[in-house]
């Protein structure tokens, strides 16, 4: 699949040495630029197998296991963008692609991760306090089915 990565240039930036650009494929919704993400992780099972009265244990990697993707920004003109993404999937929610895109602080792509069947798990944003001068943080959890190109491909024997 060949995703297309809106400009970023149209988005808010911050002033960081790299940000993530976010993407969803098949929607009206670019989530714009981020601070932080974590949770690009991939995991295999480790499934063990002895024949009979063997004392050699064999061991192969089992399916892959990813993790959740947080995303955290200061809340900015994007935080409404995520909203009304949000709120249109509470009439239908049907999984989409999306692009996680780091850039440099020039806005130059560096690296970018595709995520397959992808779905908001949570949001949040920080406590509002008009006492401080402290940053407001708007946080987003999405699941996925993986960012790797894993297909399961069958050898003819």
């Amino acid at each position: 699949m060949v995703a297309v990565v809106a400009s970023p240039q149209k988005h808010t930036t911050m002033g960081t040495a790299h940000h993530f650009f976010v993407h969803l494929d098949r929607s009206a919704y670019d989530l714009g630029s981020w601070q932080k993400a974590s949770g690009l992780k991939v995991s295999w099972q480790m499934c063990e197998y002895r024949s009979g009265d063997s004392n050699h244990v064999r061991q192969y990697p089992g399916n892959p296991s990813y993790e959740r993707i947080r995303l955290s920004r200061v809340a900015c003109p994007d935080s409404a963008v995520v909203r009304r993404w949000l709120a249109s999937l509470s009439a239908e929610h049907d999984p989409i692609s999306g692009v996680i895109q780091m850039l440099s602080s020039d806005l130059k792509p560096i690296i970018k991760w595709t995520l397959r069947d992808l779905f908001p798990v949570s949001w949040s944003i920080g406590e509002f306090d008009a006492g401080g001068p402290k940053a407001i943080v708007e946080t987003l959890e999405l699941a996925h089915t993986g960012f790797l190109d894993d297909s399961v491909k069958y050898r003819r024997s």
